[in-house]
């Protein structure tokens, strides 16, 4: 596989899915890789169809398959495995790699698969809530505990996601960081606080940023949806609501370099604040394991708890110009680590690993 191939690469079209793998797909082009896109759950928007066509070595397939966290049992993703694995075989596909473990649970593939666990509802409950899981999350972690040990290789985007994986499933995945390419023109520096993200998702804790906000004069703004998929949902009564953003509406609010705040309990990576510090923001983040690993040295640190102690660290740097922009310029570049280009990399060598260790 030396020199590219062709890979099956499953996604999911709702989340950050879809920017990691059309990020990823444009960085393998150099490395010789054709890959067939194949999207699960809804459908495409139109903006989407687009960006898909216009990369050379994509070829688009809109399967209409269940995604995993949508679904209402297992049976339609145990089908849907079945349905990518023929779809490998069809293809002649050198690798396939799986947005999510839960689709190679029953080991049909007829080609190394590379399963990627961008997240996983028993490490969300497990950080978000703990005790006892309800029974539509064990029958998906079911799945993905079975993906986990069938796969012929299982990546995570931090080493810190990838040891709560171990602690949760006994298995511990390789670690590839993410990789973001957002061009943003930079403005003058605005005095007004930002946070970006599914703001219904308990995980990204919101609620703590709203009570922040009441504490803060400057404006802080919120992208994002407010309801999940699900009928999950939150109310805000101090952050301003922005609704969901695409990426060109995103970097123009952050051209103006606003404070960036998450209180995240939950985060495998978090490619949101992978984008305010490629704009050049100061980060001031939840202190969890995952943003010690990524922004230590680059990024304020508050625990994901205290509302005031998020306000106190905001008001410092809106205070002080200074030190906002010093931490601003330590974020982007530590930002510039985290490249499409760096990801596609490691997951090329990847790739040539897992098809030697076949051919063997």
């Amino acid at each position: 596989m030396r020199g590219g191939g062709h890979l099956l690469l499953s996604a999911d079209a709702v989340g950050g899915v879809w920017q990691y793998s059309t990020d990823l797909i444009r960085a393998l082009q150099p490395h010789g890789y054709e890959v067939t896109l194949a999207v699960m759950g809804p459908a495409l928007s139109e903006a989407q169809r687009a960006e898909a066509a216009a990369m050379a070595n994509c070829h688009l397939v809109e399967t209409g398959l269940e995604l995993e966290w949508l679904a209402a049992e297992a049976a339609p993703i145990v089908q849907a495995e079945a349905r990518l694995a023929e779809m490998a075989g069809d293809l002649r596909a050198d690798a396939v790699q799986l947005h999510t473990p839960a689709l190679a649970s029953a080991g049909r593939y007829p080609c190394p698969a590379i399963a990627l666990l961008h997240s996983c509802v028993a490490t969300w409950w497990e950080a978000v809530r703990g005790g006892p899981m309800p029974e539509d999350f064990n029958w998906r972690a079911a799945l993905v505990a079975g993906g986990l040990r069938q796969a012929t290789r299982v990546i995570a985007p931090s080493m810190a996601f990838a040891q709560a994986a171990r602690r949760r499933y006994g298995v511990l995945p390789m670690a590839v960081h993410n990789g973001r390419s957002f061009p943003v023109k930079p403005q003058a520096m605005q005095d007004h606080v930002f946070t970006a993200g599914r703001l219904w998702d308990e995980g990204k804790n919101v609620r703590v940023l709203d009570e922040a906000a009441a504490r803060i004069a400057a404006p802080f703004k919120a992208a994002g949806p407010l309801e999940g998929p699900q009928g999950g949902a939150i109310g805000l009564r101090s952050l301003v609501p922005l609704g969901p953003l695409d990426s060109m509406a995103l970097a123009r609010h952050l051209a103006s370099r606003p404070v960036f705040a998450s209180a995240a309990l939950y985060e495998p990576f978090g490619l949101a604040v992978l984008e305010a510090a490629l704009a050049g923001c100061a980060l001031v983040l939840s202190d969890i394991p995952t943003f010690r690993e990524l922004w230590d040295g680059a990024a304020i640190f508050v625990d994901p708890r205290d509302a005031q102690g998020f306000a106190w660290a905001i008001e410092a740097l809106l205070g002080d110009n200074a030190t906002r922009m010093e931490m601003g310029q330590r974020a982007q570049t530590r930002a510039g680590a985290y490249t499409p280009a760096a990801t596609a990399a490691h997951m090329a060598a990847h790739y040539r690993a897992v098809q030697r260790k076949v051919a063997a």
